[in-house]
């Protein structure tokens, strides 16, 4: 099919480079990309792969822009603010490129729709920020025989690689299982440099252009690490493992532990902010955030600890004021810092009868619905 004088003059360095040209612009314009998480990763990817011209992209994202994410999200302005990130990101692309076909999906990506919309195009790319996401994408792309473009960043590193290009190996066979919960920091506790995502989400925009138009060689059975503080990155080789095909159905239950929602249940050691409420006239309150964090915030009244000072002098004092006897609960931003602080405040401290709360300062504060 001819080009139109529109597609002529739009992909113009396209087709004028050697190696690439009309054949490989061609494939773009009848290529199709799930873009799962329109985040940090995901908007870089997504101007990329839309200005390049892949005529169609499907965006889900169940999330709002929050302020936070103009750090690093550079799809969104201030302006869009409070709307769904996937319905932003695609009026976005449509005036980079009104020639495409972009649908946004405000919805998670979850068991119930996984393999339908991985079946319905040919390359995926994740840009989730969770395990259970990232299982969940690897387990719908073995079973429905797709391509996927993995990226994952945390605070000044990020990494890359491609999964199950024909037969080649998946994510399973590089993290065969997810970590326990709580074990790893999420995106929000550790924080991201801000640029970080651009550099990963390029590379992600990158390998999904090339398993499209068919082009050089993907990154299957290699993972790409970048730490952006020395400006270095390595590659490591890795096989696949049989074992990680045996895949003939989603399961039923979930994949572990996810980034933004909190799970319902709690362990022995943890309390959730319904009850928390219930109980906050005879429990102390120790936050264990840093100070921009408190400043933004916080339980009132509690004692301030951040983590990193658990074990100082200043730390000592401030929690002289309290009574190691009595119930006390810690709390952090999203949970992963307080559990942590539990065994410190234990020992060191002798807090006989001290939990941490479930989903931290953002569960606390966030409205019911």
């Amino acid at each position: 099919m001819p080009f139109t004088p529109d597609e002529l003059l739009r992909y113009q360095r396209h087709l004028s480079l050697s190696g690439f040209g009309p054949e490989a612009q061609e494939k773009l314009k009848h290529g199709s990309v799930l873009v799962i998480g329109a985040g940090g990763l995901g908007c870089l990817a997504l101007l990329y792969l839309a200005a390049a011209g892949v005529g169609r992209i499907t965006i889900i994202d169940a999330d709002t822009v929050d302020v936070s994410n103009l750090q690093r999200q550079v799809l969104y302005t201030t302006s869009d603010t409070g709307l769904p990130k996937a319905q932003a990101a695609a009026a976005r692309l449509r005036a980079l490129n009104p020639l495409l076909n972009i649908m946004p999906v405000v919805a998670r990506f979850t068991r119930d729709n996984a393999l339908a919309l991985v079946a319905a195009h040919d390359v995926v790319l994740d840009g989730s920020d969770n395990f259970a996401t990232r299982y969940l994408v690897n387990d719908a792309c073995v079973l429905a025989a797709r391509p996927l473009v993995y990226g994952a960043i945390q605070g000044f590193e990020g990494q890359a690689s491609v999964f199950n290009f024909r037969g080649g190996p998946t994510y399973r066979c590089l993290f065969p299982e997810p970590p326990v919960a709580g074990t790893v920091p999420n995106c929000a506790e550790a924080g991201v440099l801000g640029v970080l995502p651009g550099l990963i989400g390029t590379i992600q925009a990158t390998e999904a252009v090339k398993l499209l138009t068919g082009l050089g060689e993907p990154l299957s059975g290699r993972l790409l690490l970048w730490n952006s503080l020395t400006m270095t990155s390595r590659t490591l080789r890795f096989a696949a493992n049989p074992v990680s095909r045996a895949i003939t159905a989603l399961p039923p239950e979930g994949y572990g532990e996810t980034c933004a929602v909190p799970s319902s249940t709690t362990t022995p050691d943890e309390i959730l902010p319904d009850a928390l409420c219930v109980r906050l006239d005879s429990v102390q309150l120790i936050d264990v955030r840093e100070d921009w964090e408190r400043a933004l915030g916080a339980i009132q009244p509690s004692v301030h600890v951040p983590l990193a000072g658990l074990a100082s002098d200043a730390a000592r004092v401030a929690l002289a004021s309290l009574d190691a006897q009595r119930p006390t609960v810690v709390y952090c931003a999203g949970g992963v810092r307080s559990m942590k602080a539990l065994p410190i405040l234990r020992t060191r401290y002798g807090f006989a009868a001290i939990t941490s709360l479930r989903g931290g300062y953002k569960a606390w504060s966030k409205p019911v619905a």
